[in-house]
């Protein structure tokens, strides 16, 4: 049976113990499916995270298309910015315990 398209593991993770996964994200129907765990004591740590991912993709951005880094980073801030003003799908939270997980 035919599964999901996953990225493959980060090379600095390989063979470590003490590297936990926290987050998949999915595009399925022009939507986003993920699972995450809570992870850090502080939710601060999540605006670190979501600053680095929006890091990485602007650099692969500019390695792959027409747009510079600084013209993606700027294009996905400002999507971030909207999208927290006014929400198109708050979607939905459900508890891993309820998932049958």
């Amino acid at each position: 049976m035919a599964g999901p398209k996953e990225q493959p593991l980060p090379p600095d993770v390989i063979g470590r113990e003490d590297a936990t996964e926290v987050l998949r994200a999915f595009v399925v129907d022009d939507g986003l499916s993920i699972a995450f765990m809570r992870a850090f004591d502080e939710p601060d740590m999540w605006g670190l995270l979501l600053v680095d991912i929006a890091r990485h993709a602007a650099r692969a951005y500019a390695r792959e298309s027409d747009y510079t880094e600084d013209e993606a980073l700027t294009r996905i801030i400002t999507m971030f910015d909207a999208e927290i003003a006014r929400p198109t799908d708050t979607g939905n939270t459900t508890p891993r315990s309820q998932q049958g997980h």
